[in-house]
């Protein structure tokens, strides 16, 4: 993900959170972004397309491919969802063995085709193009300086900083793509391509996923390991924090830019939503952990009812694992329509909750006269919550208890997930009870974080800590982040 330097940034010292996301019909968090890299394949514009097309939950503003022959490259980047951006002559223009493509989702910014990535640049030793999932939280202080010294930058985009600190560099590429990422800080997956190389890297702490395959001879990178699915390659490993691949005419170059071994911490939101259901992370399925976290849920917090329902479609697999762990027949109480994902004409104020029915409908016959336990992934601001337990109250529900697979989100992310300012998070004021009023509940209760951690372990948490960043959910998170050398996440990571 690329985050724009906005007006309306949260500045905190010189690091910041693009929070203050705009409410659209759904507050849900923003989904982070979804990079994908070929190297060695004839076909590779195909393969990026299809490969997008897999990562598309994470990003639907923008899609682009860039490609190269070894001698030129060959882009195409457009605002909308990979299937309009993209058709089978534009494909067929994109000719070339090594490829990096992405998916933007929208951000609090303006909707720019000038920040949809991959960035491409001319610089001393050729073409330079960049596509990142992420947030270089210190991109402000780093952009001030370079602009100070003679830099000009052309989008709004945290994402251009890399390309600078790279290009102004006297040494070569991969020294130079080193001392810029140990300059930067944040929470991010790399994949930046010249015209006969590829580089790959994650942050120091693993927080954004990025896992490797192959196919035949050819090497894939992929935000989730899904897009391996829909292509037939077959996965390898994930990539490593603080690592750095290199991958030339002689092969594959395993190494690192931070030789300190730092907490891996990849971002529990992940695994609670914005994944795929059949993507694995870590070694865990993520259909997998949200069934246990479902089960969890029931054995933290029971609540004797007729039906369990979830919340579609992050929330299907937990509520699944709620209704085994307790007996109580899962039904589709709720049904989305697939075809409102994305518009671009929102309703007024005064049609929000209409607007509501058109995305999600409750099914009378299933849930009328009967006491219900909704299943749902978190709570951001609260809106959503309430609309759905009032669409569930309409279509005759005669109780509706809310389970939340995560804990209290009160916290903005600093690590490239869009959030709202901490202000507009209902958990960071409000107790439960006063949730539970505010949404119109019955009762209420959220996945305690030890609940969670085990979970997607699958094991004993104590044996998993360290694995996971939470600080959107820690009470003692900072608000203003300290990045003086330490490692202060403020959580169980």
């Amino acid at each position: 993900m690329s985050h724009e330097i906005a007006p309306q940034t949260l500045w905190t010292g010189d690091y910041y959170n693009e929070g203050a996301g705009k409410e659209g019909l759904f507050d849900k968090l923003k989904e982070e972004c979804g990079v994908f890299g070929v190297f060695g394949h004839p076909d590779a514009s195909s393969l990026s397309y299809y490969g997008l097309h897999a990562l598309q939950h994470r990003g639907e503003e923008s899609a682009g491919i860039c490609v190269s022959d070894g001698e030129e490259f060959r882009y195409h980047r457009g605002m909308g969802l990979v299937k309009e951006v993209f058709d089978k002559d534009m494909l067929s223009s994109l000719s070339g063995s090594i490829s990096i493509g992405h998916v933007r989702y929208s951000t609090s910014g303006d909707s720019k085709l000038t920040n949809a990535q991959p960035l491409i640049f001319k610089y001393r030793a050729g073409d330079l193009a960049v596509a990142t999932n992420g947030n270089i939280v210190n991109a402000p202080k780093i952009r001030r300086e370079l602009e100070e010294s003679g830099s000009i930058f052309q989008t709004t985009s945290d994402t251009e900083v890399i390309a600078h600190l790279i290009a102004r560099s006297s040494k070569d590429l991969v020294e130079a793509a080193k001392d810029a990422f140990n300059r930067i800080v944040g929470g991010y997956a790399f994949l930046i391509m010249t015209n006969e190389k590829l580089l790959v890297a994650s942050d120091p702490h693993g927080l954004r996923p990025l896992s490797m395959a192959k196919l035949g001879d050819a090497y894939i990178f992929a935000s989730e390991t899904c897009a391996f699915e829909t292509i037939g390659a077959e996965f390898v490993r994930d990539i490593e924090p603080g690592e750095l691949l290199v991958l030339d005419r002689e092969g594959l170059h395993e190494g690192r830019f931070d030789e300190k071994k730092h907490r891996k911490a990849l971002c529990a939101m992940e695994y609670i939503y914005f994944a795929r259901p059949d993507s694995d992370m870590n070694g865990s399925n993520q259909h997998a952990a949200r069934k246990r976290m479902g089960s969890r849920m029931a054995l933290e917090s029971f609540v004797d009812a007729d039906i369990v329902t979830g919340v579609p479609d992050s929330s299907i697999s937990a509520a699944i694992g709620y209704a085994e762990q307790t007996g109580i027949p899962y039904e589709l109480g709720l049904i989305k329509n697939k075809y409102t994902g994305r518009t671009f004409i929102q309703p007024s104020q005064e049609l929000r909750e209409q607007g509501v029915k058109m995305k999600l409908s409750a099914v009378r016959r299933v849930v009328e006269g009967q006491r219900v336990v909704m299943i749902d992934d978190s709570i951001v601001r609260g809106t959503t919550s309430r609309r759905i337990v009032n669409l569930l109250r309409e279509a005759g529900a005669t109780e509706v208890h809310v389970r939340i697979t995560s804990p209290p989100f009160k916290n903005p992310c600093f690590y490239g997930i869009d959030t709202p300012d901490r202000r507009e998070l209902i958990a960071s004021s409000r107790s439960i009870e006063e949730i539970c009023r505010e949404i119109n509940a019955d009762s209420l209760a959220f996945l305690s974080p030890e609940g969670l951690i085990t979970a997607i372990a699958g094991h004993n948490a104590e044996d998993h800590k360290g694995g996971l960043c939470m600080a959107c959910f820690d009470n003692d998170y900072p608000t203003r982040l300290d990045f003086d050398g330490e490692e202060k996440f403020g959580c169980s990571c």
